[in-house]
């Protein structure tokens, strides 16, 4: 029997796509979302290059190549979870496997991810191009919810494994770092290409959640040679040092998650609140062991003390609600106190992606992948559900 080659894990979101091999602790590469064409290109140009499939076709980029390339449109194929245009998204796949991955698709199993709700047709549309551009023996298509519920097992014991619970991703690539970018729309010789690079630089380096934005603000006016902070960079044109003070920007930017009308007064609405009102439109019997299992997934939930805060102002949220119940029932009824618990763990920041590799390493992963013989056999509607990971069940 031959040897049988890992499966290849893909994880496509909104603005990163992470990819690598099953059994691996973290992907391989991380990328941004996008793929840049010849801005030249004619809808019938491009119908006539997808006919000759010359070296035409394959001038294009993804990744952070596509990005700001001279005489090329940098196009996004991904929006809100959602596979939009899937002639760019097959392009964008083809590097994928072939220049990132450097992988045969036809010798490799994929498990590939999909959001919550995503449509039927979608997952029909990704089966054909993975079964017949691609050619490859088997896809599973799992939930990203699911996959970072997997990816928290690394911190517990085996008795206290489940996938009953509730993953809160910070999904704010869009709206985050407009607050960062204050930061650097004052300075000069921050060339405007850089903004988002230099904002995105600050955030992960210095950014925090407060537990009191009046107390922190006094921190900053009473000392604020100890709180602020300097971000020194390199001018990509001139060559030029420059350098941005970072002060209220630390604790305001990681604020939009429990005030997000900071950003924007169209959304008053905090994580917690979310959380909480997607745990109560669930069945009462499950909401118990869900409040209890509130796991972070995602790189914006690494925010130091962001589990921390969620819980809190969870926990708030959930003993109003209770305290209320008994004022309204005279205070004939005594509820149970709720336990609310916020779990953050090592694997958070590519918790989806990690899940996915822990679950494709796994001997069940090759009974429930759909195969390349059930295809050809029925179509892609074998995709539209997914056998359950017995593991899972």
């Amino acid at each position: 029997m031959s040897l049988q080659l890992p499966p290849c894990v893909i994880d496509c979101g909104t603005g990163y796509t992470k990819i690598g091999y099953a059994g691996n602790t973290e992907p391989q590469f991380i990328m941004p979302s996008c793929i840049a064409i010849k801005e030249s290109a004619s809808v019938g140009e491009q119908a006539q290059r997808r006919l000759v499939r010359g070296v035409d076709d394959l001038d294009f980029y993804i990744g952070d190549e596509a990005i700001d390339k001279p005489n090329y449109a940098t196009k996004w194929p991904i929006r809100h979870g959602m596979v939009e245009d899937w002639d760019l998204m097959e392009k964008f796949l083809e590097q994928v496997i072939f220049k990132y991955l450097r992988a045969e698709p036809e010798d490799h199993s994929f498990l590939m991810t999909e959001p919550p709700l995503n449509t039927p047709e979608n997952r029909e549309y990704l089966a054909e191009i993975m079964f017949e551009t691609f050619n490859i023996p088997g896809l599973y298509i799992a939930v990203q919810a699911v996959l970072a519920l997997a990816a928290s097992w690394t911190s517990r014991q085996v008795g206290q494994r489940t996938l009953t619970g509730m993953s809160s991703t910070a999904e704010t690539e869009s709206h985050t770092p407009s607050l960062w970018l204050k930061a650097t729309d004052r300075e000069v010789g921050i060339p405007p290409e850089q903004s988002l690079e230099t904002a995105k630089a600050i955030k992960e380096r210095y950014c925090y959640i407060c537990p009191d934005i009046v107390k922190e603000f006094t921190k900053y006016d009473s000392d604020p040679g100890k709180w602020i902070k300097q971000y020194r960079g390199i001018n990509a044109v001139s060559k030029t040092a420059f350098h941005i003070d970072v002060g209220y920007e630390r604790f305001l930017g990681p604020e939009i998650f429990f005030h997000p009308e900071f950003s924007n007064p169209d959304f008053m609405q905090p994580i917690s609140d979310v959380v909480d009102e997607v745990i109560q439109s669930c069945p009462i019997d499950v909401r118990r062991p869900l409040y209890k299992n509130v796991v972070l997934s995602g790189g914006s939930t690494m925010f130091r003390d962001f589990g921390r805060r969620l819980q809190r102002d969870l926990k708030r949220v959930v003993d109003a609600r209770l305290r209320l119940s008994e004022e309204l029932s005279g205070g004939r009824i005594k509820p149970k106190p709720m336990e609310v618990q916020v779990i953050t763990h090592h694997m958070q920041r590519y918790a989806v992606w990690f899940g996915g590799s822990m679950l494709a390493s796994t001997p069940e992963f090759y009974q429930v992948c759909h195969s390349k013989k059930a295809y050809d056999e029925i179509g892609p509607s074998i995709c539209r559900h997914n056998p359950v990971f017995g593991i899972m069940s």
